[in-house]
């Protein structure tokens, strides 16, 4: 039986838009990334679902939403460009070039990477390290297209993982950190609730800790919170949540050092069931290179000191 031919008249242009819209959930967004203008990001997006037959996204949100169809679609679209990317790369020699790029969330970043590039880079010289950090479907899909060659950070919804592949690192939960000296610390008898009276960080509603929150919040009563700032930025929750009577909810590892220092206290509540595992994810249909396999290497040594010293 002949395969069936793809569309002749669905071009490079037309996935490359679709991808960046998707990335972006914007098509204005998606538009100054590709340096075009927003009409003809839409008339791209129109055309290919013209040809497709299927709605791509859902336009009736604020922000615009994959249909289940353009869930699928994205997928595989993602995962062909990144296997052309690969072909031209190993075509043109390069493949093995001295380039490591790595999606890391935030909490990675700030407790394992840092230890783990200076190890890789001192036994790999010439080889650049980039890091990317943000929100775990946003570096999902970067690792889809081939933007970066791994993801460290915690498993996604088995939902999200078609394509990809997890390695289990290590295992972490969520905490509630404040400055020392926090008035609820001295409270005779700590309860969740408590922490209503204050203002609370939150992780963003796209990033992956942020189901967990929610369930914990509402597994101890807590519903009414007062003035919500949400944010996945180490630096602005470091920073604001030493200067007032804030309370920042976190993954532990990226207050860790903050609190073995003596900058942040972590409230008394049992968190133990926002335990998540942290790990490598990775594309199923992409070898390694041998620079990134040095790395990975790396990070294991890493998180078995982790696990080893019990933090």
């Amino acid at each position: 039986m002949a395969q069936r031919i793809i569309d002749p008249r669905i071009r490079l242009r037309h996935i490359a838009c679709f991808l960046e819209v998707a990335r972006l959930r914007s098509m204005a967004g998606a538009a100054d990334a590709l340096n075009i203008s927003q009409p003809a990001a839409t008339k791209t997006i129109q055309e290919l679902e013209a040809l497709l037959g299927e709605q791509l996204f859902d336009r009736s949100r604020r922000r615009l939403a994959l249909t289940s169809f353009g869930e699928v679609f994205f997928r595989y679209a993602s995962t062909s460009i990144a296997a052309l990317r690969q072909g031209i790369d190993a075509a043109r020699g390069t493949h093995d070039a001295a380039m490591v790029r790595v999606g890391a969330l935030p909490t990675v970043s700030a407790r394992m990477l840092p230890d783990a590039v200076r190890a890789f880079t001192d036994q790999n010289t010439g080889v650049t390290t980039r890091i990317i950090t943000g929100p775990n479907g946003y570096l999902l899909s970067l690792l889809r297209t081939g933007d970066v060659d791994l993801v460290i950070g915690r498993m996604a919804e088995p939902n999200a993982m078609m394509g990809l592949s997890f390695e289990h690192l290590y295992s972490e939960r969520v905490v509630l950190a404040v400055r020392p000296g926090h008035p609820v610390l001295s409270a005779q008898e700590f309860s969740l609730p408590l922490i209503e009276s204050y203002q609370i960080l939150m992780p963003t509603p796209d990033s992956v800790i942020r189901p967990v929150v929610e369930r914990i919040l509402l597994a101890h009563g807590v519903t009414q919170l007062r003035d919500e700032i949400e944010t996945v930025s180490n630096a602005f929750g470091r920073s604001y949540v030493r200067q007032n009577d804030s309370i920042w909810i976190i993954s532990e590892g990226v207050v860790a050092d903050d609190v073995a220092e003596g900058q942040l206290a972590i409230l008394p509540v049992d968190t133990s069931e926002t335990l998540g595992p942290v790990g490598f994810t990775t594309r199923t249909d992409t070898a390694t290179s041998l620079a990134t396999a040095n790395l990975m290497q790396s990070v294991r040594e890493v998180a078995e000191r982790l696990r080893h010293d019990g933090g």
